[in-house]
């Protein structure tokens, strides 16, 4: 079906969907109050734009999960969240990688690469609470959880390029005093050791205008990935023993169990005062520190090692820890006019990890091969120290206008260093170098942003709204860059991470610009509304964090380096860098909707959908050097995303409730991009580079998701209640990479069911619950293509694999109120 027709027959299906429920409307008006009193329990407020409404009354195709869903659902993190949100999918590669959020199939990354863990993919900016911050939180204590789909660069900052997502935690309240303790046990089908989670949550009036709240939890994930290729001794020990002969895989490895563990605390403590009526101001400091055994990555498919479905291709441990911390504070004053928020935060993010490096090292034929018992390591330090300040003032007063204004301010200064060990190797070479150190890289950037935003909206009827607004930019990115080879300088000495953190930028990049947004809806009747949007989203550039190459030289190796615009590299005067491999410039989003939002049966079942089309201009695409093929980010030219989104909800009686969502998405280029795909030219690991084409499907997002939970409750004597709960989710294929190109892996469709029980006693409850409860074997990104499976004199590259999502989990958790 061509695309003209596709968007013809989504548009018809649609306008004949509205139309349907326009013409069937119930007669008569509905009574409010009573109405009111029946959805009073599950009525989720939102502030998505900047006031107080329901999520029907928001013409935005908004999707919130209150605290009783969150509960109800068993929802731990953000992954499972999204599983039921339409349009949105997340790529679960487990604790050690992050995992990256893909909006309405924006996205052209290769979804199993990468290792980061502050950005959640870029396409997404993260609030908690009134604080852009990216960080993958535990859900203890929250009020709700916003998704907003569609860019969002009006009310939004940076990184809103396909949606928003925001936290919202529970404030202290001076009315309510509690305590209240959870437990969880659970063992996974692949696990040989049971994982728990404990926390409390409490709040304390101080005063009458003076409360404070906190909460705290520890959770020891024991992880179900195994090890079993990991090395006795690194750089003594051979990585690939004859695996016929247990007598030679005993004497050179250290099989290990459940490696992908993962043992996290986090907290949060708030304290808020209202001096007078008109004035409220929050302070909260949150914590969260996840220590990572390793990663859920299976070499299942490797022909090179035989390892089974839950068993990683590691030749040595790879942990890694990841903190994120933030002081916030939002002051509330009630103006009368309008409503005026400061929002204040200052937060901390920094990762220390370790990582198998032999793969890379061995496929680069740099004669590290020859060596017969090569391991190689790379130990990886990070830290991010951001400033956030808003202002706004939101309009109070009656009558058709309404109004917002503010202004952003944020710097940030993140600073790395990658340190590469090979042991024994220098010796082994040569080299004098005691430390093993081989390689270090070093980087820092140095962003500042700041904007004006505001938005005007105008009642023309009492059923008919219109609202216009825009955002002004202006952002500088400086950046420094080194990298060295200390087998080749004795005398080298790594820098601190302090040292690295004070270095001088030397690179730079500036822009500005202007966001617009228009929306229009429309009040068919007091349950049905339609709108229409269009909005812009925006993404900075950064640095590739890579030292710019030296001017060509015949006789001498490149290395490990970027080029600049123009920059020769070969013997040929053609041989020249066609863009900057240092560094990437901005990209954009612009997105055409249009949804409805309805209720029926006296508001005990909503419908909600949504059409839109994205166009996606100078995207940002993962790439590779010229030289010793480092991934890198560049711009193509353009992209396109087109889809639907529909919800549901309904109460069928008091006793049973079925939630429901379904969404469309085609994602794709639409022009050329040259050399795009790094693939391989066997035999040895010659890189070669396919082209992107027009018309390829964009990776990571599937065309086909839907989702649906049931709740079924029984009341028992005593004010007791039972319920029994039941989710699914399911997604089509996915592909890895654009176009399924580069002898990429396509991952096949699943689903995955939740089951629980629950009792009710009042004062506490208990919770029997079944994750995945057919035992699914879930593939959700891959490292690699199977073509870098070779075997160099002896030395087995093992970098193709899956990452694999939590196979059936069986568990029971508590929770007591105390006071």
């Amino acid at each position: 079906m061509s695309k003209r027709k596709m968007i013809l027959k989504s548009s018809s299906a649609f306008a004949l969907l509205a139309s349907g429920l326009v013409l069937s409307q119930p007669a008569g008006a509905q009574e409010v109050a009573a109405e009111e009193d029946k959805l009073v329990s599950d009525t989720i407020i939102v502030t998505a734009t900047r006031r107080n409404e329901t999520v029907q009354d928001v013409p935005l195709n908004i999707a919130a999960l209150g605290e009783a869903q969150i509960e109800e659902q068993g929802l731990a993190e953000l992954s499972d969240v999204l599983a039921y949100v339409p349009g949105i999918n997340i790529v679960d590669r487990g604790g050690r990688q992050g995992n990256p959020i893909i909006v309405r199939g924006l996205n052209a990354d290769p979804i199993g690469s990468g290792d980061g863990n502050n950005d959640g993919g870029g396409t997404v900016a993260t609030y908690l609470g009134e604080i852009p911050l990216f960080v993958d939180l535990k859900l203890n204590d929250m009020q709700r959880v916003e998704v907003l789909l569609g860019p969002q660069g009006t009310l939004y900052g940076a990184g809103t390029l396909g949606g928003a997502i925001r936290y919202i935690p529970n404030r202290p309240d001076f009315d309510d005093e509690f305590l209240s303790v959870r437990a969880d046990t659970y063992q996974y089908s692949e696990a040989d050791s049971l994982s728990h989670d404990v926390g409390f949550t409490f709040n304390m009036p101080i005063a009458d205008n003076f409360a404070v709240r906190g909460s705290l939890d520890v959770s020891n994930d024991s992880g179900y990935m195994d090890a079993p290729f990991i090395v006795q001794t690194i750089g003594a020990s051979n990585p690939d023993p004859d695996f016929t002969d247990p007598a030679d895989v005993a004497a050179n490895l250290n099989p290990q169990t459940d490696v992908n563990s993962e043992e996290t605390i986090s907290g949060r403590l708030a304290a808020r005062w209202q001096p007078v009526e008109w004035l409220d101001a929050n302070l909260t400091y949150y914590y969260q520190e996840s220590d990572i055994g390793g990663r859920s990555t299976s070499a299942a498919r490797s022909t090179v090692v035989p390892a089974g479905k839950y068993d990683v291709a590691s030749r040595v441990e790879e942990p890694n820890t990841i903190t994120n911390e933030l002081f916030a504070l939002e002051v509330i004053a009630d103006l009368g006019f309008a409503e005026l928020t400061s929002a204040t935060g200052k937060s901390k993010f920094a990762d220390d990890g370790q990582r198998d490096q032999t793969n890379l090292l061995i496929s680069l034929e740099y004669s590290y091969e020859t060596f017969p018992t090569f391991t190689a390591f790379t130990h990886e330090v990070g830290e991010t120290d951001t400033f956030n300040q808003e202002i706004r003032l939101v309009s109070q007063t009656d009558g058709p206008f309404n109004w917002i204004v503010g202004g952003f301010y944020n710097k940030q200064d993140a600073y790395a260093f990658s340190a590469e060990f090979t042991p024994g190797y220098a010796d082994f070479a040569g080299f004098d170098r005691s430390d093993n150190l081989e390689y270090f890289s070093q980087s820092r950037t140095e962003l500042v942003e700041s904007a004006f935003f505001g938005e005007i909206g105008y009642d023309l009827t009492e059923r008919l709204s219109v609202t216009v607004g825009g955002r002004y930019y202006d952002y500088e990115l400086k950046s420094f860059s080194a990298v060295d080879f200390p087998l080749f300088d004795p005398d080298f000495v790594a820098p601190t991470i302090d040292e690295i953190g004070s270095a001088t930028t030397e690179l730079s990049q500036a822009d500005d610009g202007f966001l617009y947004k228009f929306n229009v809806s429309y009040d068919i009747s007091d349950d049905i509304m339609i709108y229409g949007t269009v909005s812009e989203g925006y993404r900075i550039g950064d640095s590739n964090g890579i030292g710019q190459c030296d001017v060509y030289d015949p006789e001498a190796s490149q290395g490990a380096c970027a080029l600049a615009p123009g920059q020769q590299y070969g013997p040929n005067p053609d041989d020249i860098a066609l863009f900057d491999e240092r560094e990437y410039g901005p990209d954009q989003t612009t997105n055409y909707e249009l949804g409805l939002k309805s209720a029926w049966l006296d508001g005990d079942l909503t419908l909600n959908g949504a059409l839109y089309f994205v166009e996606w201009t100078d995207p940002q695409l993962s790439s590779a050097t010229v030289n010793a093929s480092i991934p890198i980010t560049i711009n193509a030219q353009g992209a396109e995303s087109l889809g639907t989104e529909l919800s549901g909800d309904w109460r069928v009686s008091d006793a049973f409730r079925v939630r429901g969502s379904y969404s469309y998405t085609q994602s794709e280029l639409t022009s050329d991009v040259p050399s795009l795909i790094r693939t391989i030219t066997p035999p040895g690991f010659g890189s070669a580079f396919e082209d992107g084409k027009a018309g390829d499907r964009l990776p990571g997002s599937p065309e086909h998701q839907f989702s649906v939970f049931g709740s079924y409750g029984v009341e028992l004597s005593g004010g007791r209640d039972l319920a029994f709960n039941l989710g699914y989710a399911w997604q089509s294929d996915v592909l890895t990479r654009t176009g399924a190109r580069g002898s990429s892996l396509t991952l096949d469709s699943f689903g995955v069911a939740n089951a629980s029980a629950v009792y009710d006693a009042g004062p506490w409850s208990a919770t029997l619950y079944v994750n995945n409860l057919l035992d699914e074997y879930v593939e959700t990104g891959a490292v690699s293509t199977s073509l870098s499976n070779q075997i160099v004199l002896g030395s087995s590259v093992r970098s193709f694999g899956t990452h694999i999502a939590p196979p059936r989990a069986i568990g029971l958790r508590f929770k007591w109120d105390i006071g």
